[in-house]
């Protein structure tokens, strides 16, 4: 008999009531502009983040027939993935206005991404996870592409969806051998199944293992899969760009994490080189190319492809403390990386996104507060001290090495070391090169003010005190391993 145990999934019914909540605003109010839908979008997402913290340390429980997990690994990447669409939210208020998108599906395929993200972390069955990736990859395809007037925008979507079809077919492939494999989808049944060596056809299974790791690697954007995160990230709208650079990102690590570590822990050895190359690979063709972008979404999309690559250095040293890194550095990348996306938005006008590093020369001056707020993004992207960025790199690293991992730790800190000349080249336009034309006023919405200082006061307080953050962290992860 299943074990229906709605308890396990009170986070996410939250967040499908959002969806059917602003559905139903948009049957009543067809005309709309989207805002009652955003404010019901920020009060839902409130109420979800305080319920998920309540239900921390909850004994760890698994329902539904075994499918669906309830622990703190689930209730962490919660956390992210709610602050990344309450901070989407918050930015995409006053832009979307601006440029004419200001729909209330825009807020619909949000919350319904979240909810796909959810069922990710939560999914203790590939089959579940699966069904969340699609939901949210979806939504998002929908999402890259809003500007329908904008061919940019256009042509980004219909590269996600091709490419990510694509993988797609890859990863399900590969759930499909690994079935054949082994009897089962669940993740605990096959690490049951390979632990006992129940498994009928070695080559059968690695085959398996490695079509997944394919359709893994493009969800996080790994190199050689990573060729679609320059175009979409700069044809997507801004704040779709930011939300994906966060959430997404962090649901299929959640994914990846959760199957690695779960159902393939017992065949490590056969994988973990394999990741040890994506890691090392994603790291440094992510820099190098981040190195002559003079767009700075480009910029920004080929160093999320370097920010994986750190990420998968957490993969590959598999122990408590490099998992925990890596959980650390992507909970502080969701607050820089789009605090970076609010800054962008909020020095852009109507139809003409500041896009261009040399478009924010002066800026440090014109506009002191953006210039600073930048900086402050900038130096933690670059893992420079007292920022959250810095610690995530340091605990990923210190991983790598207890591990064993020392050289691809050597390949992250010279990686770092590039980096910095990309990111410290926006600071230096802004404070050392003259402004061009005249200051243009700028208006931000107060919600787009608040994601500013709430971003801005979260990167730099992660950094000065990232004991409590760690310590989540680390709980996350004795309830994983």
């Amino acid at each position: 008999m299943v074990d229906f145990d709605w308890n396990i999934l009170i986070p996410a019914l939250m967040v499908a009531g959002l969806v059917l909540t602003v559905l139903c605003v948009d049957i009543v109010r067809p005309h709309n502009t989207g805002r009652v839908s955003g404010y019901i979008g920020l009060i839902g997402t409130a109420a979800t983040i305080y319920v998920t913290l309540g239900m921390w340390d909850a004994e760890p429980t698994h329902g539904f027939g075994g499918m669906m997990f309830l622990d703190n690994y689930a209730l962490f990447f919660n956390l992210v993935f709610l602050i990344g669409t309450g901070l989407t939210i918050f930015v995409s208020s006053g832009y979307i206005e601006r440029e004419g998108i200001a729909k209330s599906e825009y807020y619909l395929l949000i919350l319904a991404s979240t909810l796909g993200m959810m069922l990710m972390a939560a999914g203790a069955d590939l089959v579940v996870i699966f069904l969340g990736l699609e939901l949210m990859s979806i939504s998002l395809y929908i999402l890259v592409g809003f500007m329908r007037r904008k061919q940019d925008s256009n042509e980004a979507s219909m590269k996600y969806l091709l490419l990510g079809a694509f993988a797609t077919g890859f990863l399900l492939y590969g759930i499909a051998l690994i079935y054949g494999a082994t009897g089962t989808t669940n993740l605990r049944e096959i690490e049951l199944a390979l632990t006992q060596g129940r498994v009928s056809g070695m080559i059968t299974l690695l085959s398996g293992v490695a079509l997944l790791l394919v359709g893994m690697a493009f969800k996080v954007g790994a190199v050689p899969f990573h060729m679609w995160v320059p175009d979409v990230y700069e044809g997507a709208p801004s704040s779709i760009t930011a939300f994906m650079s966060a959430g997404p990102k962090a649901a299929a690590f959640a994914g990846f994490f959760r199957i690695a570590f779960v159902a393939l822990k017992p065949i490590s050895d056969e994988w973990s080189g394999a990741i040890w190359v994506l890691a090392a690979l994603t790291m440094t063709i992510g820099n190098l190319g981040a190195l002559s972008q003079r767009n700075i979404k480009r910029m920004l999309a080929y160093s999320s492809v370097a920010h994986a690559g750190y990420v998968l250095v957490a993969l590959a040293a598999g122990n408590e403390k490099g998992i925990a890194g890596g959980l650390f550095y992507l909970f502080a990348y969701t607050f820089m990386n789009i605090g970076a996306f609010a800054v962008l938005i909020a020095l852009s006008k109507k139809g003409e996104e500041n896009l261009d590093i040399s478009g924010y020369a002066g800026v440090g001056f014109r506009h002191p507060a953006l210039g600073l707020a930048m900086t402050l993004f900038m130096i933690s992207l670059a893992g420079l001290p007292p920022t959250a960025g810095f610690f995530g790199k340091f605990y990923i690293f210190s991983g790598a090495v207890e591990a064993g991992l020392i050289s691809l730790a050597i390949i992250g800190v010279l990686n770092s070391l590039v980096s910095v000349y990309f990111y410290l080249g926006v600071v230096v336009s802004m404070y050392m090169r003259p402004a061009v034309g005249e200051a243009q006023d700028l208006s931000l919405s107060p919600f787009a003010r608040a994601a500013l200082v709430v971003t801005s006061i979260a990167t730099l307080y992660i950094g000065l005190a990232p004991s409590r953050f760690l310590q989540m962290a680390r709980e996350t992860v004795s309830s994983l391993l």
